[in-house]
Protein backbone atom coordinates (compact mmCIF):
# COMPACT_ATOMS: atom_id res chain seq x y z
CA UNK A 1 0.00 0.00 0.00
CA UNK A 2 1.31 3.83 -0.69
CA UNK A 3 1.46 6.49 1.87
CA UNK A 4 -0.91 9.09 0.77
CA UNK A 5 -0.47 12.93 1.01
CA UNK A 6 -2.25 16.15 0.58
CA UNK A 7 0.47 17.83 -1.04
CA UNK A 8 -1.59 21.60 -2.33
CA UNK A 9 -4.97 22.94 -2.12
CA UNK A 10 -7.05 25.96 -3.68
CA UNK A 11 -9.86 28.52 -3.11
CA UNK A 12 -11.70 30.38 -5.92
CA UNK A 13 -13.91 33.32 -4.00
CA UNK A 14 -17.28 34.64 -5.52
CA UNK A 15 -16.74 38.30 -6.61
CA UNK A 16 -19.73 39.85 -4.87
CA UNK A 17 -20.21 40.42 -0.91
CA UNK A 18 -23.26 40.33 0.58
CA UNK A 19 -23.37 41.80 4.18
CA UNK A 20 -26.07 40.73 6.78
CA UNK A 21 -27.32 44.44 6.70
CA UNK A 22 -28.07 44.50 2.84
CA UNK A 23 -29.45 40.95 2.74
CA UNK A 24 -32.42 42.01 5.95
CA UNK A 25 -32.85 45.22 3.84
CA UNK A 26 -34.05 43.01 1.20
CA UNK A 27 -35.85 40.28 2.42
CA UNK A 28 -37.94 42.54 4.54
CA UNK A 29 -38.43 44.80 1.35
CA UNK A 30 -39.88 41.50 -0.24
CA UNK A 31 -41.50 40.28 3.74
CA UNK A 32 -43.79 43.51 3.49
CA UNK A 33 -44.73 43.22 -0.54
CA UNK A 34 -45.91 40.14 -0.23
CA UNK A 35 -47.88 40.71 2.90
CA UNK A 36 -49.86 43.71 1.31
CA UNK A 37 -49.94 41.38 -1.74
CA UNK A 38 -52.09 39.01 0.65
CA UNK A 39 -53.65 40.81 2.82
CA UNK A 40 -57.20 39.17 2.26
CA UNK A 41 -55.54 35.74 2.52
CA UNK A 42 -53.42 36.86 5.67
CA UNK A 43 -56.49 38.10 7.73
CA UNK A 44 -58.69 34.77 6.74
CA UNK A 45 -55.82 32.21 7.57
CA UNK A 46 -55.19 31.20 4.42
CA UNK A 47 -51.50 32.43 4.03
CA UNK A 48 -49.15 33.10 7.03
CA UNK A 49 -47.79 36.54 6.84
CA UNK A 50 -44.11 36.54 6.53
CA UNK A 51 -42.08 38.09 9.43
CA UNK A 52 -38.95 40.44 8.94
CA UNK A 53 -35.69 39.85 9.51
CA UNK A 54 -33.23 41.18 11.44
CA UNK A 55 -28.77 41.14 11.51
CA UNK A 56 -28.94 40.33 15.42
CA UNK A 57 -31.60 37.05 14.35
CA UNK A 58 -29.14 35.78 11.19
CA UNK A 59 -25.88 36.45 13.59
CA UNK A 60 -27.36 34.80 16.52
CA UNK A 61 -28.77 31.91 15.47
CA UNK A 62 -25.51 31.07 12.89
CA UNK A 63 -22.43 32.99 13.42
CA UNK A 64 -22.75 34.52 9.97
CA UNK A 65 -22.09 37.91 9.20
CA UNK A 66 -21.57 37.87 5.56
CA UNK A 67 -20.83 36.00 2.01
CA UNK A 68 -19.48 35.84 -1.20
CA UNK A 69 -22.22 35.12 -4.13
CA UNK A 70 -21.65 34.83 -8.01
CA UNK A 71 -24.02 37.19 -8.76
CA UNK A 72 -25.84 39.61 -6.17
CA UNK A 73 -28.18 42.09 -8.04
CA UNK A 74 -30.32 39.15 -8.58
CA UNK A 75 -30.14 37.73 -5.31
CA UNK A 76 -30.92 41.60 -3.54
CA UNK A 77 -34.12 42.22 -5.86
CA UNK A 78 -37.00 41.84 -3.77
CA UNK A 79 -39.21 41.08 -6.65
CA UNK A 80 -36.57 38.15 -7.86
CA UNK A 81 -34.49 36.94 -5.14
CA UNK A 82 -32.25 34.37 -6.60
CA UNK A 83 -28.92 35.07 -8.84
CA UNK A 84 -29.51 36.18 -12.41
CA UNK A 85 -27.02 33.87 -14.30
CA UNK A 86 -26.68 34.34 -18.30
CA UNK A 87 -26.42 31.40 -20.25
CA UNK A 88 -24.01 29.79 -22.33
CA UNK A 89 -23.25 28.04 -25.60
CA UNK A 90 -22.31 24.33 -25.25
CA UNK A 91 -18.91 25.63 -26.59
CA UNK A 92 -18.55 27.93 -23.71
CA UNK A 93 -16.87 26.45 -20.51
CA UNK A 94 -19.90 26.05 -17.86
CA UNK A 95 -19.59 28.46 -14.56
CA UNK A 96 -19.53 25.63 -12.48
CA UNK A 97 -16.75 24.00 -14.53
CA UNK A 98 -14.93 27.73 -14.73
CA UNK A 99 -14.58 28.32 -10.80
CA UNK A 100 -13.40 24.86 -10.42
CA UNK A 101 -10.78 25.22 -12.95
CA UNK A 102 -9.72 28.18 -11.07
CA UNK A 103 -9.42 26.69 -7.63
CA UNK A 104 -7.98 23.65 -9.25
CA UNK A 105 -4.81 25.33 -10.82
CA UNK A 106 -4.35 26.75 -7.31
CA UNK A 107 -4.05 23.80 -5.79
CA UNK A 108 -1.67 22.24 -8.80
CA UNK A 109 0.36 25.34 -8.06
CA UNK A 110 0.37 24.55 -4.70
CA UNK A 111 1.42 21.55 -4.81
CA UNK A 112 4.08 21.73 -7.80
CA UNK A 113 2.25 19.04 -10.20
CA UNK A 114 1.07 19.81 -13.67
CA UNK A 115 -1.53 18.13 -15.84
CA UNK A 116 0.58 15.30 -17.05
CA UNK A 117 0.95 14.29 -13.24
CA UNK A 118 -2.56 14.08 -12.52
CA UNK A 119 -4.45 10.38 -12.81
CA UNK A 120 -8.16 11.26 -11.89
CA UNK A 121 -10.63 14.21 -11.40
CA UNK A 122 -13.53 14.40 -9.07
CA UNK A 123 -16.19 16.77 -8.99
CA UNK A 124 -17.86 16.22 -5.86
CA UNK A 125 -20.68 19.65 -4.79
CA UNK A 126 -24.12 19.48 -2.96
CA UNK A 127 -25.70 20.32 -6.58
CA UNK A 128 -24.34 20.11 -10.35
CA UNK A 129 -24.92 22.34 -13.07
CA UNK A 130 -26.35 19.56 -15.21
CA UNK A 131 -26.48 15.45 -15.26
CA UNK A 132 -24.30 15.02 -18.16
CA UNK A 133 -21.98 15.27 -19.53
CA UNK A 134 -19.98 14.80 -15.81
CA UNK A 135 -18.48 18.43 -15.08
CA UNK A 136 -15.47 16.41 -13.38
CA UNK A 137 -15.19 15.37 -17.44
CA UNK A 138 -14.85 18.94 -18.33
CA UNK A 139 -13.00 20.34 -15.51
CA UNK A 140 -10.17 17.49 -16.78
CA UNK A 141 -10.78 19.09 -20.38
CA UNK A 142 -10.56 22.64 -19.61
CA UNK A 143 -7.19 21.71 -17.58
CA UNK A 144 -5.42 19.55 -19.83
CA UNK A 145 -5.24 16.81 -18.24
CA UNK A 146 -5.24 14.36 -21.12
CA UNK A 147 -4.82 11.65 -19.57
CA UNK A 148 -6.67 8.98 -16.54
CA UNK A 149 -10.93 9.90 -15.74
CA UNK A 150 -12.94 12.14 -14.20
CA UNK A 151 -16.71 11.61 -12.69
CA UNK A 152 -19.19 13.66 -10.77
CA UNK A 153 -20.20 12.68 -7.38
CA UNK A 154 -23.00 14.18 -4.52
CA UNK A 155 -23.08 12.93 -0.99
CA UNK A 156 -24.81 16.86 0.33
CA UNK A 157 -22.65 18.75 2.90
CA UNK A 158 -19.80 15.54 2.79
CA UNK A 159 -19.03 15.46 -1.06
CA UNK A 160 -15.71 16.83 -0.30
CA UNK A 161 -14.61 14.42 2.41
CA UNK A 162 -16.15 11.83 0.69
CA UNK A 163 -14.48 12.39 -2.20
CA UNK A 164 -11.13 12.85 -0.37
CA UNK A 165 -11.86 9.19 0.77
CA UNK A 166 -12.22 8.14 -2.41
CA UNK A 167 -9.16 9.59 -3.95
CA UNK A 168 -7.27 8.43 -0.44
CA UNK A 169 -8.49 4.98 -1.37
CA UNK A 170 -7.23 5.52 -5.42
CA UNK A 171 -4.21 6.53 -4.62
CA UNK A 172 -2.88 4.12 -1.74
CA UNK A 173 -4.09 0.68 -3.96
CA UNK A 174 -1.93 2.43 -7.18
CA UNK A 175 -4.87 2.60 -9.17
CA UNK A 176 -3.73 6.70 -9.65
CA UNK A 177 -0.37 8.17 -8.68
CA UNK A 178 -2.66 12.13 -8.00
CA UNK A 179 -5.98 13.27 -7.92
CA UNK A 180 -7.52 16.26 -7.88
CA UNK A 181 -10.82 16.49 -6.32
CA UNK A 182 -12.71 19.93 -6.83
CA UNK A 183 -15.78 21.37 -4.79
CA UNK A 184 -17.49 23.76 -6.58
CA UNK A 185 -20.92 24.98 -4.25
CA UNK A 186 -22.87 27.45 -5.74
CA UNK A 187 -25.02 27.46 -3.19
CA UNK A 188 -27.10 30.82 -4.06
CA UNK A 189 -28.86 28.98 -6.88
CA UNK A 190 -30.56 26.26 -4.45
CA UNK A 191 -31.35 28.72 -1.73
CA UNK A 192 -34.84 29.73 -0.81
CA UNK A 193 -34.08 33.52 -0.44
CA UNK A 194 -37.62 34.26 0.41
CA UNK A 195 -37.53 32.09 3.49
CA UNK A 196 -36.11 33.68 7.27
CA UNK A 197 -36.26 30.74 8.53
CA UNK A 198 -32.58 29.93 6.10
CA UNK A 199 -32.42 33.09 3.74
CA UNK A 200 -28.93 34.01 5.28
CA UNK A 201 -27.06 30.26 5.40
CA UNK A 202 -25.21 29.67 2.36
CA UNK A 203 -22.54 31.16 -0.09
CA UNK A 204 -20.66 30.30 -2.99
CA UNK A 205 -17.58 28.90 -3.59
CA UNK A 206 -15.10 26.45 -5.05
CA UNK A 207 -11.94 24.65 -3.23
CA UNK A 208 -9.88 22.32 -5.06
CA UNK A 209 -6.95 19.63 -3.29
CA UNK A 210 -4.35 17.43 -4.59
CA UNK A 211 -4.20 14.21 -3.11
CA UNK A 212 -0.94 12.36 -4.02
CA UNK A 213 1.68 9.37 -3.41
CA UNK A 214 3.76 10.70 -0.38
CA UNK A 215 6.53 11.93 -2.13
CA UNK A 216 10.15 10.70 -0.46
CA UNK A 217 10.81 14.54 0.87
CA UNK A 218 7.95 16.31 0.78
CA UNK A 219 7.13 20.21 0.51
CA UNK A 220 6.48 22.58 3.56
CA UNK A 221 2.65 22.60 3.96
CA UNK A 222 2.23 18.51 2.77
CA UNK A 223 -0.03 16.31 5.33
CA UNK A 224 0.07 12.68 5.37
CA UNK A 225 -3.36 11.06 5.05
CA UNK A 226 -3.46 8.52 8.38
CA UNK A 227 -7.19 7.21 7.91
CA UNK A 228 -10.28 8.11 6.33
CA UNK A 229 -14.04 7.07 8.02
CA UNK A 230 -17.36 7.39 6.21
CA UNK A 231 -20.81 6.71 7.58
CA UNK A 232 -24.58 7.75 6.68
CA UNK A 233 -27.65 7.16 7.99
CA UNK A 234 -31.14 8.60 6.44
CA UNK A 235 -32.80 11.13 7.37
CA UNK A 236 -35.40 13.63 5.87
CA UNK A 237 -34.14 16.40 7.97
CA UNK A 238 -32.60 18.25 5.15
CA UNK A 239 -33.61 17.39 1.72
CA UNK A 240 -34.19 19.47 -1.82
CA UNK A 241 -36.77 17.27 -4.04
CA UNK A 242 -35.82 18.98 -7.50
CA UNK A 243 -34.61 16.76 -10.06
CA UNK A 244 -35.85 15.47 -13.90
CA UNK A 245 -38.97 13.97 -12.65
CA UNK A 246 -39.91 17.32 -11.09
CA UNK A 247 -41.23 18.04 -14.59
CA UNK A 248 -42.79 15.16 -15.18
CA UNK A 249 -44.83 15.57 -12.05
CA UNK A 250 -46.20 18.53 -13.21
CA UNK A 251 -44.51 20.49 -10.16
CA UNK A 252 -44.19 24.29 -9.81
CA UNK A 253 -40.40 24.87 -9.83
CA UNK A 254 -41.47 27.60 -7.00
CA UNK A 255 -42.82 25.07 -4.67
CA UNK A 256 -40.58 25.29 -1.21
CA UNK A 257 -39.42 21.82 -1.30
CA UNK A 258 -37.61 22.16 -5.13
CA UNK A 259 -34.97 24.26 -2.82
CA UNK A 260 -33.20 23.36 0.06
CA UNK A 261 -35.25 22.74 3.45
CA UNK A 262 -34.57 22.02 6.75
CA UNK A 263 -35.40 21.06 10.10
CA UNK A 264 -33.16 23.04 11.73
CA UNK A 265 -33.70 22.39 15.46
CA UNK A 266 -33.57 18.48 14.62
CA UNK A 267 -30.52 18.72 12.35
CA UNK A 268 -28.56 20.25 15.24
CA UNK A 269 -30.04 17.90 18.17
CA UNK A 270 -29.14 14.70 16.16
CA UNK A 271 -26.53 15.87 13.96
CA UNK A 272 -23.64 17.26 16.36
CA UNK A 273 -23.74 14.19 18.84
CA UNK A 274 -23.29 11.87 15.43
CA UNK A 275 -20.28 14.04 14.47
CA UNK A 276 -18.90 14.37 17.63
CA UNK A 277 -19.10 10.38 18.24
CA UNK A 278 -17.53 9.63 14.58
CA UNK A 279 -14.42 11.44 15.16
CA UNK A 280 -13.93 9.80 18.17
CA UNK A 281 -14.24 6.47 17.04
CA UNK A 282 -11.92 7.03 13.96
CA UNK A 283 -9.32 8.59 15.80
CA UNK A 284 -9.65 5.18 18.35
CA UNK A 285 -9.03 3.25 15.22
CA UNK A 286 -5.37 4.95 15.19
CA UNK A 287 -5.39 4.76 18.73
CA UNK A 288 -5.50 8.40 19.42
CA UNK A 289 -7.78 10.85 21.20
CA UNK A 290 -9.55 13.92 20.90
CA UNK A 291 -7.07 15.68 22.71
CA UNK A 292 -4.04 14.17 21.06
CA UNK A 293 -5.24 16.59 17.76
CA UNK A 294 -4.25 20.32 17.08
CA UNK A 295 -6.45 21.06 14.98
CA UNK A 296 -9.83 20.54 14.09
CA UNK A 297 -11.46 21.86 10.86
CA UNK A 298 -15.50 21.27 11.16
CA UNK A 299 -18.13 21.42 8.30
CA UNK A 300 -19.07 25.35 8.55
CA UNK A 301 -22.79 25.53 8.65
CA UNK A 302 -23.35 26.66 12.22
CA UNK A 303 -21.36 27.94 14.70
CA UNK A 304 -23.02 26.53 17.75
CA UNK A 305 -22.96 23.35 15.64
CA UNK A 306 -19.25 23.35 15.81
CA UNK A 307 -19.13 24.69 19.61
CA UNK A 308 -20.85 21.91 20.61
CA UNK A 309 -19.32 19.20 18.59
CA UNK A 310 -15.89 20.95 20.43
CA UNK A 311 -17.03 20.49 23.74
CA UNK A 312 -18.09 16.89 23.11
CA UNK A 313 -14.77 16.56 21.55
CA UNK A 314 -12.78 18.01 24.17
CA UNK A 315 -14.65 18.57 27.25
CA UNK A 316 -13.92 22.25 27.45
CA UNK A 317 -14.68 25.05 24.66
CA UNK A 318 -12.88 24.91 22.02
CA UNK A 319 -10.46 28.03 20.74
CA UNK A 320 -10.82 29.41 17.91
CA UNK A 321 -6.83 27.93 17.14
CA UNK A 322 -8.23 24.26 17.72
CA UNK A 323 -11.22 24.55 15.76
CA UNK A 324 -11.29 27.33 13.19
CA UNK A 325 -14.49 29.03 11.90
CA UNK A 326 -14.58 30.73 8.50
CA UNK A 327 -18.74 30.51 8.15
CA UNK A 328 -18.65 34.24 9.46
CA UNK A 329 -17.17 35.70 6.72
CA UNK A 330 -17.76 33.08 3.76
CA UNK A 331 -21.20 31.30 5.53
CA UNK A 332 -22.67 27.85 5.11
CA UNK A 333 -20.66 26.46 1.65
CA UNK A 334 -21.88 22.98 1.72
CA UNK A 335 -18.91 20.44 1.22
CA UNK A 336 -16.76 23.08 0.58
CA UNK A 337 -16.43 24.96 4.38
CA UNK A 338 -14.33 22.20 5.69
CA UNK A 339 -11.85 22.27 3.51
CA UNK A 340 -11.81 26.22 3.18
CA UNK A 341 -10.70 26.19 6.99
CA UNK A 342 -8.30 23.38 5.92
CA UNK A 343 -6.61 25.34 3.22
CA UNK A 344 -6.87 28.54 5.25
CA UNK A 345 -5.67 27.47 8.80
CA UNK A 346 -3.35 24.75 7.94
CA UNK A 347 0.56 26.15 7.16
CA UNK A 348 1.16 27.30 10.63
CA UNK A 349 1.42 24.13 12.05
CA UNK A 350 4.33 22.33 12.95
CA UNK A 351 5.72 18.55 11.90
CA UNK A 352 4.23 15.93 13.66
CA UNK A 353 1.00 17.90 14.26
CA UNK A 354 -2.30 15.98 14.16
CA UNK A 355 -5.13 17.41 11.95
CA UNK A 356 -9.03 16.18 11.07
CA UNK A 357 -11.12 17.24 8.30
CA UNK A 358 -14.79 16.28 9.15
CA UNK A 359 -17.81 17.39 7.14
CA UNK A 360 -21.57 16.42 7.86
CA UNK A 361 -24.88 17.06 6.33
CA UNK A 362 -27.95 15.77 4.30
CA UNK A 363 -28.81 11.70 4.46
CA UNK A 364 -27.20 11.94 7.23
CA UNK A 365 -23.87 11.98 5.92
CA UNK A 366 -20.30 12.35 8.12
CA UNK A 367 -16.92 11.85 6.61
CA UNK A 368 -13.40 12.74 8.06
CA UNK A 369 -9.59 12.06 7.46
CA UNK A 370 -6.98 11.96 9.85
CA UNK A 371 -4.28 14.08 8.41
CA UNK A 372 -0.17 14.32 9.83
CA UNK A 373 1.61 17.25 8.89
CA UNK A 374 5.05 16.00 7.59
Amino acid sequence: MQRVSISGSGLYTAPCIISNEELVASYNAHARQFNAANAQRIATGEVAAREESSVDFIEKASGITRRYVLDKEGVLDPQRMRPRFVPRRNDELSLQAEIAVDAGRQALAAAGRGAAEIDAVICAASNMQRPYPAMAVEIQNALGIGQGYAFDMNVACSSATFALDIAFNAVRCGSARSVLVVDPEICSAHLAWQDRDCHFIFGDVCTAIVVERLPPEPAANTWEILGSRLATSFSNNIRNNAGFMSRCEDRDPGDRDQLFVQEGRKVFKEVCPLAAEHITRHLATLDLKPAQVRRFWLHQANLAMNQLIGRRLLGREATADEAPVILDEFANTASAGSIISFHRHSADLASGDLGVICSFGAGYSIGSLIVRKC
